[in-house]
């Protein structure tokens, strides 16, 4: 697979509104992000339609594949194609044999279990609410006392989608000083942290040497994904739930929320 990919961009769409303030209203117009439905394609065989902002797809769907277990690594995923419709896209991933036939098995084992697709989780006791412990790093004890309170001031001039429509969530990557490596915006919160996965990823950077900022609350699914590739922290705007506390304390990793100026609320200690 080429590291040298060129990222597509189609995220905003300009739409009519009238704008009221006051007893006054003017016709005009607003830009939007756009909100496409993306299949995920692996070897041929349809696996997953996500709902997301239609930009950075191959680092979305190497980061999808990444934090939901579809592949182990990335050398698993040896080619990635776009096919873009009207308004609609796929991603078309070739896997290596082994890891398509683990897939396989993942599907059929899912497929067979209380009526669940592979999707659509209509069993409790399919739901993935356990974290094995991530690899231990030296990261968290070179952490700058001052990095969370910098991304958290840098995060906003570089979340260019969400000034433009203010509608997308963003996830930022950050070294142990807080700078801001990579920023990935998206309609989903999701959806944005595995492109952030993906591009890291395909930068062949370690996901065990800085932590993740995220501009919005933290639920499990957001801990779950960051465990299985390894980071070491996960920083929030807002308020976590109690599963994603849960799992951030089977996992080892340090959460903290509500970062804004130079506090933030500390859960776990990693």
């Amino acid at each position: 697979m080429s590291d040298l990919i060129t990222f597509e961009s189609h995220t905003t769409t300009i739409v009519p509104v009238v704008r009221h303030r006051g007893r006054q209203a003017a016709a005009t117009t607003d830009q939007v992000a756009q909100e496409w439905p993306v299949a995920i394609v692996c070897n041929g065989i349809s696996h997953a339609v996500m709902m997301c902002t239609p930009a950075d797809l191959e680092a979305f769907a190497l980061g999808f594949a990444l934090t939901e277990g579809l592949v182990a690594r990335r050398s698993d995923v040896v080619e990635l194609e776009i096919e873009w419709h009207e308004q609609s896209a796929e991603v078309q991933m070739t896997l290596v044999q082994h890891a398509f036939t683990e897939l396989k098995v993942k599907r059929r084992s899912l497929a067979g279990r209380s009526g669940c697709g592979v999707c659509g989780i209509e069993s409790i006791e399919l739901l993935d609410l356990e974290a094995e412990p991530i690899e231990p790093g030296h990261f968290l004890a070179s952490l700058d006392p001052e990095a969370v309170a910098r991304a958290a001031a840098a995060l906003p001039e570089r979340q260019v989608l969400q000034k433009q429509t203010g509608g997308v969530h963003a996830a930022a990557w950050c070294n142990a000083a807080g700078d801001i490596v990579h920023v990935c915006e998206d309609v989903g919160r999701h959806n944005a942290l595995d492109k952030l996965i993906g591009k890291i990823a395909f930068a062949r950077e370690s996901s065990q040497d800085g932590f993740v900022f995220l501009s919005s609350r933290a639920s499990y699914e957001l801990i779950r994904k960051a465990a299985r590739v390894d980071v070491p922290m996960i920083a929030t705007i807002s308020a976590p739930t109690s599963l994603a506390i849960n799992i951030a304390k089977q996992a080892g990793i340090r959460l903290v929320a509500f970062c804004r100026g130079d506090g933030f609320v500390e859960y776990t200690s990693g």
